[in-house]
């Protein structure tokens, strides 16, 4: 009979948020699978137990079969990352996909979450959010990731590390203006935690001068209404817009699919015209 798969959160950063079902997981499990297996000993040590563990990091997927075929096997694996809740903008997500298309048990085992910890204590609207984690390392990627969120309405969570946080900022400003709304919370339920509610213009003069330490979830206010609510376009205009916007490296679909946004077209009709546009400009 095949084993479960335990999906187990951890204390996002002070090991006395430890929940009693957490622990007793890690105690019952026959083994661990860790995104870092030097950070979940320093867990286990606090806990006082002892078990074999695994390592799932990005760059060790290839891992994941073996952990499945174990589990398959009649083992029972504890999953956890480095901290919060796994699988949510963590490798561990394949594992869990792929332990469900092959009829594996997986059993959630939840404690904190940074992304919904910071949004409580965020200031901004939590109503309504959306979470973007990481943006994209590569400069292009991160541009149109951006640019698909310029008319986005609800509260905007990100993940950002302290030597990328800088970057960010600037990148945020430039997109969507440095007077729009941002709560930096860093370092969440440690010691030198901070919650500072800003604007984005502040927080890139302020990072001018600090040195960004620890790790950050920014929580952005959407778009306000007036940006939101837009003059409506004509189909011609959308496709300038969307031609302006391959002239700063986007590709055709890409700035079809950012200028259709706010629209009343689709990303094909915006890419037709945009297409008619191109050949009459050539």
């Amino acid at each position: 009979m095949a084993g479960t798969l335990y999906i187990v959160a951890t204390p996002i950063g002070n090991l006395e948020d430890m929940p009693p079902r957490v622990a007793a997981t890690f105690g019952a499990a026959d083994f661990i699978a860790a995104e870092d297996t030097r950070v979940t000993m320093k867990l286990l040590n606090y806990l006082g137990l002892k078990k074999p563990m695994v390592s799932y990091y990005e760059h060790a997927l290839q891992k994941g079969e073996a952990i499945l075929q174990r589990i398959e096997a009649g083992e029972s694996c504890a999953l956890c990352s480095d901290a919060g809740m796994p699988c949510v903008s963590d490798p561990g997500e394949v594992i869990v996909r792929d332990a469900l298309a092959r009829g594996i048990k997986v059993v959630p085992i939840p404690a904190a979450s940074a992304c919904v910890t910071a949004l409580a204590v965020s200031g901004q609207d939590t109503s309504r959010w959306v979470f973007e984690g990481f943006l994209p390392v590569n400069r292009k990627q991160k541009k149109e990731r951006l640019a698909e969120l310029l008319q986005e309405k609800r509260t905007v969570i990100f993940y950002e590390a302290p030597h990328k946080l800088r970057t960010t900022l600037d990148d945020l400003t430039a997109a969507f203006g440095a007077e729009r709304s941002i709560t930096l919370c860093r370092e969440l339920t440690k010691l030198h935690e901070e919650i500072w509610k800003t604007t984005l213009g502040e927080a890139v003069e302020h990072y001018r001068a600090a040195e960004p330490r620890g790790e950050y979830v920014l929580v952005m206010a959407g778009a306000p209404a007036a940006a939101a609510n837009e003059e409506e376009l004509t189909l011609e205009q959308a496709a300038q817009r969307a031609f302006a916007l391959t002239s700063e490296g986007f590709s055709a679909s890409a700035a079809a699919k950012t200028a259709a946004q706010g629209t009343a077209y689709s990303k094909s009709e915006v890419y037709k015209q945009l297409l008619l546009l191109q050949q009459t400009a050539e």
